[in-house]
């Protein structure tokens, strides 16, 4: 029986995009050859590449003078890399989860780092709003969603300074204004495809400001001069991101799969707020609606609900150890007909212990 799949990642993929890799690992178009073995030389593989690229600019309409490129080592790996390229004097971050956290503490190897504001304090269970973005700092990075603590960014900043967002949990769930961005970075194995590959979109009048010496991996310039192709790329996850971005554009689009992935959170924190057993974690104006997380007002009953949800066909609802509760992620590819079957499990489970709550 197929699950119904509520993992943060690496997390549900299109079936579209499953059956064509599976195609492709057996025998890719026609050419005698396995997707995994081929050449990343090869036209083949090239006539992939291109065609991922140019999906990724058509469905977030991304400007002229902007890259878009496929790397390796994940959204952590650019945690590094951004302050090595772009930060010379002062950058400014604001604090709003783990990964934020993290992206900070490497900033910090490179320069001054002012944090304008967290919201550590509350277990990163809202964003923080009452701050100011100085007109000195190199870049303003952000983080759209928190995926742990089920927050999110829903819209697109406008500041006076060059933008940078790691993307990596709602690419793609909605329209974005990249000309408002100077760089958006996102790991594939949320919304895109298998873990493996990191998506990087980056004006290219951002580079070539910093004095020091970057390392040829780390030089974004090396990777924008080679299209991607500097080193090996990871070519299976980059085939199974352009399925996805091919699912995506004729599935409407952005515009169409923000409208789907709203019904699917509206019906999902609607249960959770009228559910007598359960509360939302988050700040409600923050609310994600790729992370869905939510606790039991019953703290007894939750290893019950988790057994119970295992036992109906749900799988990786239980919230990270920082949070607790649960998480429901409900990426693009999670279908409706799912959520709906988490809610049934929910005022099922409800049901059975209404004594508890009466």
């Amino acid at each position: 029986m197929k699950k119904h799949n509520f993992s943060a990642g690496p997390s549900i993929l299109p079936e579209y995009t499953i059956s064509e890799c599976s195609k492709a690992v057996a025998e890719l178009n026609d050419i005698g050859l396995s997707l995994l073995e081929i050449s990343h030389r090869s036209a083949d593989f090239q006539a992939v590449i291109d065609e991922a690229q140019a999906l990724v600019k058509e469905l977030l309409n991304v400007p002229e003078g902007y890259e878009v490129l496929f790397l390796q080592g994940g959204a952590s790996t650019q945690f590094c890399m951004i302050p090595y390229n772009l930060l010379e004097g002062k950058a400014a971050y604001i604090d709003t989860g783990a990964w934020a956290n993290k992206a900070i503490k490497e900033a910090k190897l490179f320069g001054e780092v002012e944090v304008l504001a967290s919201s550590k304090e509350t277990t990163y269970n809202y964003i923080p709003k009452d701050y100011t973005v100085p007109a000195d700092a190199d870049y303003f990075h952000i983080t759209t969603n928190n995926t742990i603590y089920g927050t999110e960014i829903h819209e697109d900043y406008t500041v006076d300074v060059p933008l940078v967002a790691d993307m990596s949990s709602d690419i793609f769930s909605r329209p974005v204004d990249v000309s408002k961005y100077d760089l958006i970075y996102a790991g594939a194995q949320k919304n895109l495809g298998p873990a493996g590959v990191t998506l990087v979109i980056i004006k290219k009048d951002a580079l070539g400001k910093v004095s020091r010496e970057i390392p040829t991996m780390l030089n974004y310039n090396t990777h924008i001069d080679k299209g991607s192709m500097f080193n090996t790329p990871p070519v299976f996850p980059i085939f199974a991101s352009l399925q996805t971005l091919k699912w995506l554009k004729a599935n409407g689009g952005l515009e169409a799969m923000y409208a789907k992935n709203k019904a699917k959170s509206d019906l999902l924190y609607n249960e959770i707020d009228s559910n007598p057993l359960f509360e939302g974690a988050a700040a409600k104006e923050d609310r994600s609606i790729m992370n869905v997380t939510f606790v039991m007002k019953n703290k007894d009953l939750e290893a019950d609900f988790l057994s119970y949800t295992t036992s109906v066909g749900c799988s990786g609802l239980k919230g990270h150890r920082s949070v607790g509760g649960f998480r429901a992620s409900i990426y693009n590819a999670m279908p409706i007909e799912s959520v709906e079957h988490l809610v049934n499990t929910m005022k099922t489970f409800a049901d059975k212990h209404a004594s508890v709550t009466a």
